[in-house]
């Protein structure tokens, strides 16, 4: 039996790559998909035709239920129609993939703030507005059913190994990738225990037209001429539709790196090394003293 039969699912970005590919699998599960795909370039520019009629085409000859859906996810309107068409078209939301983005890369001294603000409106603003506007038609059917237990929801964010760990020439797209990871733990304490949301952030390693185009990345990506496929998109995909299989063990608020045959779970900002001064103010001198103990070196992990 398919995991995800009856399920309602919405792919942003799903027009091609990582966003096709969870759009397939998770069709495949049973999930009916809204494809959402502006038909942007890379770099946020308008493109005469989208994709995501192309995916929807390909859902419907796996014999699925899917709709093409073109809003902009970074516009609030836009946003709330696109939560609106899912539910007009199959009734509910029960999953939302957060997965559109955009580079504009460029060293921290060169970049402008035209190669800043559209990065972090599409990444950052492009996670907010679908996920707020899925919460809200969440917590309205948890109102007009007070007698029931909430329906289980999953919220799935793509933050990104740059955002986790930094990349240099990055400094737009790695801040809204960090941004996007506190969001997704923000939304587990805010709609995990009051509406039943499991959220989650993963960091997707796979060969896009977003890592083609970076120089430190594209050869790194390549297809390999034989053997396993490190950075097919469809090694990704199985973890979404993992995640978003009702009852999934696992915790919401967790984050996730996922590239290859590799999954590796990444601990969140923790509190480290204390000092303290004794009830008293610091001064120069006692910081002097206890530097050393706030210091402490700890090994660094070289991703």
């Amino acid at each position: 039996m398919a995991r995800l039969n009856g399920k309602v699912a919405i792919v942003t970005g799903a027009g091609r790559g990582l966003g096709r590919s969870y759009a397939l699998h998770l069709a495949r599960e049973g999930a009916k998909v809204v494809v959402n795909d502006l038909g942007a370039g890379l770099h946020g520019e308008s493109e005469a035709q989208s994709p995501a009629d192309d995916v929807v085409t390909e859902i419907q000859q796996l014999g699925g239920e899917a709709i093409a859906n073109g809003n902009d996810i970074s516009d609030w309107d836009g946003a709330h129609r696109l939560v609106q068409d899912a539910i007009d078209a199959f009734g509910d939301v029960d999953i939302l993939v957060n997965n559109a983005g955009i580079l504009r890369d460029r060293m921290l001294v060169n970049m402008s703030i035209e190669e800043w603000d559209p990065v972090v409106k599409v990444h950052l603003r492009g996670h907010f507005c679908p996920t707020r506007a899925a919460a809200a038609h969440w917590r309205n059917e948890i109102k007009a059913h007070p007698d029931s237990a909430p329906k289980e929801r999953v919220l799935i964010h793509t933050t990104s190994v740059s955002g986790l760990f930094g990349s240099p020439g990055q400094a737009n797209y790695a801040s809204a990738k960090s941004g996007i990871a506190t969001f997704s733990y923000q939304c587990h304490l805010e709609l995990n225990e009051r509406m039943n949301v499991r959220s989650y952030a993963i960091a997707p390693g796979a060969r896009t037209r977003l890592t083609e185009s970076s120089p430190a990345a594209v050869d790194l990506v390549a297809a390999p001429k034989q053997g396993f496929d490190f950075y097919s998109p469809d090694n990704v995909s199985p973890f979404i539709v993992w995640l978003a299989t009702p009852g999934a063990i696992a915790p919401s608020g967790s984050t996730y790196v996922v590239e290859g045959d590799e999954i590796t779970r990444v601990q969140p900002w923790t509190r480290a090394e204390m000092i303290k001064a004794g009830g008293t103010a610091w001064t120069l001198e006692s910081l002097d003293n206890s530097a050393e103990n706030l210091l402490a070196a700890t090994e660094t992990a070289v991703v």
